[in-house]
């Protein structure tokens, strides 16, 4: 992992806990900008996104092939089953969840961190990465949570990285004309079509 990742990562944890204790618990259950979820779903699926990234660090640890989730279903069954449980229950489980995967990614080794792993997008990436996913997923559920946070408040090089890692890929999915309308301003109302 790279020093700045390193950084992102410790940084983004403190951030969105930060968030996190901002949130009352009465608003756990009001709904969020995703649709479908409340905040406690969001909370659930930051909570299991760790340890499904943690499953990949043990791959890259072992050697041994293992799926972030056995599938797309039992992902969804995990965030709403998820989402259940009181707030202090929920806090403790996605801060416990964050701290186990930041020791566990930090004790990999450099030829552990070189092997290469798939992602539930089926993906293949050195090991190494799999800091920055979960950066990825900390900085944009962050503003989620609806604790006013937003991405002006995230490391600029962090918003900077994620800000080009997603214009190459909805350029590489043929949003390029919808991109070009908003970012000069002809589809301000707008927006793109699918979520991150």
């Amino acid at each position: 992992m790279s020093e700045v990742t390193a950084g992102w990562l410790a940084e983004l944890d403190s951030i969105f806990i930060g968030a996190l204790d901002r949130v009352p618990d009465d608003s756990f259950t009001e709904p969020t900008a995703l649709p479908g979820w409340t905040t406690a779903h969001v909370i659930a699926h930051v909570h299991f996104n760790a340890l499904a990234l943690c499953r990949l660090v043990g791959w890259a640890r072992t050697g041994v092939g293992a799926s972030m989730y056995a599938s797309a279903d039992q992902r969804a069954e995990e965030i709403e089953h998820g989402a259940a449980p009181p707030p202090a229950r929920l806090r403790a489980l996605v801060t416990a969840s964050a701290e186990r995967f930041t020791a566990e990614f930090g004790g990999l080794t450099e030829s552990e961190l070189a092997r290469i792993v798939v992602t539930a997008q089926g993906r293949h990436i050195p090991a190494a990465q799999l800091a920055w996913l979960r950066c990825r997923e900390l900085g944009v559920h962050t503003v989620d949570l609806g604790a006013g946070i937003d991405f002006g408040d995230l490391p600029p090089a962090f918003v900077e990285a994620l800000t080009n890692e997603i214009l190459a890929k909805r350029l590489a999915g043929g949003e390029g004309p919808t991109l070009a309308a908003w970012l000069t301003g002809r589809n301000l109302a707008g927006r793109l079509d699918r979520w991150l």
